[in-house]
């Protein structure tokens, strides 16, 4: 498997898990150390996608165009666009995110979003 269709799997993965919820996604792809924004925000990340966190399902819809794709040996950044739609959200975040493959696994390593 190439790493475009190794990166790609994990992305659909993430969409999945923001369906779910499934916060074991997250657990497992955020880097301990991931940057988010400019913050390291993983525990608020898994704790959003418990289920009965919160208020319920966080979207009932999750649409992704990807863009941007650029090997740097290990890395991956990724830059894509995503609608999202549910009870307390609805519309469109463009991302981009760092994938970094250590010790045989992709990992989110930083991110950032702009509404």
């Amino acid at each position: 498997m190439s790493t475009r269709e190794e990166i790609m799997h994990l992305e659909e993965r993430l969409r999945q898990a923001e369906l779910g919820p499934d916060p074991t996604f997250f657990e497992d792809h955020l880097a301990e150390d991931v940057v988010l924004d400019g913050m390291q925000l993983k525990t608020r990340v898994v704790e959003a996608h418990r289920p009965g966190s919160g208020s319920g399902q966080k979207f009932t819809k999750v649409d992704m165009k990807y863009g941007t794709f650029v090997e740097h040996g290990p890395a991956v950044v990724l830059a894509c666009e995503g609608h999202y739609e549910g009870p307390q959200f609805t519309g469109t975040i463009k991302f981009m995110r760092v994938w970094l493959k250590r010790d045989g696994r992709w990992q989110i390593i930083a991110g950032s979003t702009l509404k």
